[in-house]
């Protein structure tokens, strides 16, 4: 799977793809992740992506000439399944979403920055606008290392344990468990008997049980949808 993500700020994406899970992935072959500066699409002399609204207000908007020349370069070298726009006023990424996405080929991911981007590119190019939450940030590119690691651990291989990622929270609408390990017995504190007990019937039941009190608790939202 291939992750190709356009930023004006590249290097804020070096240390969440060099470490752990995605770089084992990276390692393996499994997912390629490539990121590219759009001011390498710029045409001035400053290398500038940005411009001011028109109609006037505050803030900077990022221009279409600069995206449009990498999109096109990019879509000349393969077909993408998805182009996705990272913005707070899309839908809102989910379990689901991740799922369905881990079985794509090829993703493009724009990271946005200052006040936005050109309507038009949004029109024009992407297929898919996704939020990760109801808040801005400075730019899309921390929004773009969330979709991608939710994404890549997901894909066979990637996770030494593949069963893992399945028993997650979300995976079944409901939150995760409670976790335990060593020791047993911590200053009186001690990890539920059924845990103990070899018995692996009581305990999928009692985590099952636990998972939807969890879930009752801190997100009664899920058991409604």
């Amino acid at each position: 799977m291939r992750f190709d993500i356009i930023s004006v700020l590249p290097d804020l994406l070096d240390s969440p793809f060099a470490h752990s899970i995605l770089q084992r992935a990276q390692k393996k072959g499994i997912a390629e992740i490539v990121v590219h500066n759009l001011r390498d699409y710029a045409t001035n002399k400053q290398k500038s992506v940005d411009d001011y609204p028109y109609g006037g207000g505050s803030g900077m908007v990022m221009s279409i000439e600069p995206f449009a020349r990498c999109i096109e370069a990019l879509h000349a070298e393969r077909k993408y399944d998805e182009v996705i726009f990272m913005s707070p006023d899309g839908e809102t990424f989910n379990q689901t979403i991740a799922n369905e996405l881990s079985g794509k080929g090829n993703i493009m991911v724009l990271c946005g920055h200052y006040k936005g981007i050109d309507q038009r590119i949004r029109d024009l190019f992407v297929t898919r606008e996704i939020s990760i939450g109801d808040y801005v940030l400075s730019g899309g590119e921390l929004p773009a290392a969330v979709l991608v690691d939710a994404i890549v651990r997901l894909i066979p291989g990637v996770l030494n344990d593949e069963t893992s990622a399945l028993s997650d929270s979300f995976q079944g609408e409901l939150l995760d468990a409670p976790v335990y390990t060593r020791p047993a017995d911590w200053r009186g504190h001690k990890v539920p008997d059924v845990l103990l007990s070899g018995h692996e019937a009581k305990i999928n039941e009692w985590r099952h049980d636990q998972a939807l009190i969890r879930t009752q608790t801190r997100r009664p939202d899920l058991l409604e949808d």
